[in-house]
């Protein structure tokens, strides 16, 4: 095995992103993947980022919302209330692509605040953003993180943005219009929401990764697809897009 989990994680996400056209992208892995995707399954994938820049094609992962090689080589810089109104709102972006700090069983997410418990100060995180935003109104949404139990957890610190609510019909009762959270991908597996109660289940392993591995490393009991299925490896054309990538990053820092 010539890749890392991040990789391989990194990797099926950019997969999730074949067919989509336009992409509203969160920083960190999500930024990653989607980057990636243009570069392999989805060349023609227009990505967009919350500080106004429409059809970026950065060279190296940027740092944050605010790196200039966003504006420097997008197709066009407007506002973010433009961002906001007429592109997401609008519903005229295909895919929004998340990360988080927790998840829950119904894809809801925390990127607020973390409890430590009596005594201690709180964990406090970057916040919501454009979250909230991108996950009601963009078409279908993807989200990405590393798997344990801190990561998906039985009951969220805080909800941030919502994805399934408390179950079946809570986006339509909120008014939300996207279809919200279609998989969540991360280190150990894919996860995708069932058609008839929304709870995340587990559709997916990545090689080498057992069901009772991930099972054990998520907080809630888990269900398992009875059609469980198992990733393809990284192709060497991925790898080599995904470390170029990342190697830029690494010597612009």
């Amino acid at each position: 095995m010539n890749w890392t989990s991040d990789e391989l994680m990194t990797v099926n996400a950019a997969r999730a992103l074949a067919g989509a056209r336009t992409c509203f992208v969160g920083i960190g892995l999500p930024s990653a993947a989607a980057n990636l995707a243009r570069r392999t399954v989805e060349p023609g994938l227009v990505l967009i980022y919350e500080s106004g820049t429409l059809g970026s094609k950065p060279s190296r992962l940027p740092l944050s919302i605010g790196d200039g090689e966003l504006a420097d080589t997008a197709d066009a810089v407007v506002s973010v209330p433009e961002i906001f109104n007429y592109w997401l709102q609008a519903g005229r972006i295909d895919v929004g692509f998340l990360g988080a700090a927790q998840v829950d069983r119904y894809a809801n997410i925390n990127t607020t605040v973390i409890d430590r418990g009596p005594g201690r100060p709180e964990g406090r995180l970057p916040g919501a953003g454009g979250a909230p935003e991108i996950a009601a109104s963009c078409g279908k949404v993807l989200m990405v993180l590393r798997h344990s139990r801190r990561n998906l957890v039985e009951r969220l610190d805080f909800v941030t943005t919502v994805g399934h609510g408390s179950g079946p019909g809570d986006r339509a009762r909120l008014g939300l219009p996207g279809a919200g959270p279609v998989a969540v991908i991360t280190d150990l597996g894919v996860l995708r929401p069932d058609p008839e109660t929304a709870e995340l289940v587990l559709t997916e392993l990545h090689p080498g990764v057992s069901a009772e591995q991930v099972c054990e490393a998520t907080a809630w009991k888990l269900r398992v697809a009875p059609d469980l299925g198992v990733t393809e490896p990284p192709t060497p054309v991925e790898l080599a897009a995904l470390r170029e990538l990342s190697d830029r990053g690494a010597s612009d820092a």
